[in-house]
């Protein structure tokens, strides 16, 4: 049987919308790659981020400009030096694994040499908005074990005070998306400490965030802007506590991998996160939960409809992907 690639792009609403620090989003759109391989079938997803230069088309068409090489019998190692990091091979790597896991007849966590996946805990996130909003939102969601609080720069102290009195019990993480600046970083560090927040991702712009280096948090700080995978490590290690790994960034659950156990041997925490897409794409990630502190994987929680079948949640307790859902 021939081997074949084909690239969709689809679009999920977003439930009530999804706003940070960069803007707002009422929809997620998605790229999916398809692998007939060896009369098997495997399909992957990923989200292209303007943050990073991507477009949907352009990642789209970067998908397909692997065809030739796909047909030739590529494996995801060889993605490894023919496509760079990021979105587009993210897709390939993810749909190359399913073939592979199905023409094996076992998972992928078994294929990866990685822990059997169990129920967790995924954060839950609130959009940016004024004070009085995201109380309101915090109060729907207060039952929630762990909430994700997104942050915008000035008015920021009176938001996360405002979270913390109307979920009291809930563990906060709040994600600053590159919006503080030098000047209000002990301002906004302190009423975090106040609010008992338990990580704060990315307060500075990575291309401004050298002043970490050496300098005594009061919350441990995660980078998600600054880090993408093993090219500059090390310089993280130095000013961040925890990373943010989104296989988005590293290309692939075959990067992500690598990207972890350096992560980890440098003695940095890991969150495991996502962009915003569905179940498919939340499935070769949710395999690296066991070695997280903190997983964000509350993209089909957002969306107005998931696909189907996809991820079944208890609350904000993530279940093991069933039948269909990717491998």
């Amino acid at each position: 049987m021939a081997e074949v690639l084909s690239v969709d792009i689809e679009r999920f609403p977003i439930a009530g919308g999804f706003t940070i620090s960069r803007g707002t989003k009422t929809e997620a759109v998605v790229v999916v790659a398809r692998v007939d391989r060896g009369g098997c079938t495997g399909l992957g997803e990923c989200v292209p981020y303007a943050r990073y230069g991507e477009t949907v088309d352009g990642v789209a068409e970067a998908v397909r400009a692997q065809a030739g090489v796909v047909a030739a019998g590529a494996t995801r190692q060889a993605l490894q030096g023919l496509m760079p990091a990021g979105a587009a091979r993210n897709a390939l790597d993810a749909a190359l694994w399913a073939c592979e896991a199905r023409a094996a007849g076992r998972p992928v966590w078994q294929l990866a040499g990685l822990p059997a996946p169990e129920p967790v805990v995924t954060a839950f996130t609130l959009s940016l908005g004024d004070p009085g909003r995201m109380a309101e939102a915090a109060a729907r969601a207060a039952d929630r074990p762990l909430l994700k609080v997104k942050l915008g720069g000035a008015g920021d102290a009176e938001r996360i005070r405002a979270v913390r009195a109307a979920a009291p019990r809930a563990t906060l993480v709040v994600d600053a998306n590159e919006a503080w600046r030098e000047a209000d970083l002990d301002r906004h560090l302190a009423a975090c400490a106040e609010a008992r927040v338990a990580l704060i991702e990315q307060p500075l712009p990575a291309d401004a965030d050298a002043v970490l280096e050496g300098f005594a948090s009061p919350v441990p700080l995660c980078a998600d802007e600054s880090f993408h995978g093993l090219e500059g490590l090390d310089t993280v290690a130095r000013r961040y506590a925890f990373v943010n790994l989104k296989l988005d960034k590293t290309g692939g659950l075959t990067a992500a991998i690598e990207v972890a156990r350096e992560a980890r041997a440098r003695g940095l925490g890991l969150m495991v996160g996502c962009m915003l897409g569905s179940s498919l794409g939340m499935a070769p990630a949710f395999l690296l939960a066991p070695w997280a502190r903190f997983v964000d994987l509350d993209g089909p929680l957002l969306l107005a409809r998931d696909r189907e079948p996809g991820f079944r949640y208890k609350g904000s307790e993530m279940q093991p992907a069933g039948p269909g859902v990717w491998d």
